[in-house]
């Protein structure tokens, strides 16, 4: 493994470590935490779609000819996904439109960059010895599904608003009470077709 790379890995576990010990610390104040984003998630179609996303990416894991994808990768990436990218995506959105908390500003921006790349570089560098040459190919192959899937798991409907981002209410991620999913679906596909497309070329 070359110096730059050790120096990389260095890096990104301190990080993580320090994101670790500032989700430990504010972890009363952290929605991410709170049963409101838990039932956020929770909600039929949102279940659905990662149901069928995760069997997806993960029974075709072995069959896309990339040494570096298989089951345990396939399916903690996106677990990580499901459960951080629309709190990841959300908490980004709301400190660049107002008051900045640069605490959840690091959770956030952490939790992304180990959902789509830091747990895939250390678990292939535990299985196979080596950092894996795909490290940087892999960031913005993965952080363009980990952001596409953050914000299709926001979409929600709203009387009067129509379908919005659920990180614009004021008071996201309460849950809003309502599935809306024939009026949500539209907005979805777009992401939808986009997760699909990648994987399907991965295949081909």
């Amino acid at each position: 493994m070359t110096a730059f790379l050790w120096v990389y890995l260095t890096i990104w576990i301190i990080a993580s470590l320090f994101a670790a010990a500032l989700m430990w610390r504010h972890r009363r104040s952290l929605s991410l935490f709170s049963s409101d984003y838990r039932h956020f998630l929770c909600v039929r179609w949102k279940l659905a779609s990662f149901t069928i996303a995760f069997l997806g990416i993960v029974l075709i894991a072995p069959y896309t000819g990339d040494p570096t994808w298989d089951y345990i990768d396939a399916g903690f990436m996106a677990l990580l996904t499901f459960a951080t990218a629309p709190w990841s995506v959300g908490v980004l959105y709301r400190n660049l439109r107002g008051p900045r908390q640069h605490a959840h500003t690091f959770i956030a921006i952490c939790l992304w960059l180990f959902s789509a790349s830091w747990s895939y570089d250390g678990y292939l560098l535990l299985r196979d010895g080596a950092y894996p040459e795909t490290w940087l190919p892999n960031i913005p192959a993965s952080s363009a599904l980990y952001c596409a899937a953050g914000l299709m798991w926001n979409l929600e409907w709203q009387p009067g608003r129509g379908v919005i981002f659920g990180f614009m209410r004021p008071d996201w991620p309460r849950p809003l009470g309502n599935d809306g999913l024939l009026r949500i679906l539209l907005h979805a596909l777009p992401f939808m077709i986009l997760a699909s497309g990648a994987i399907l070329y991965f295949v081909w």
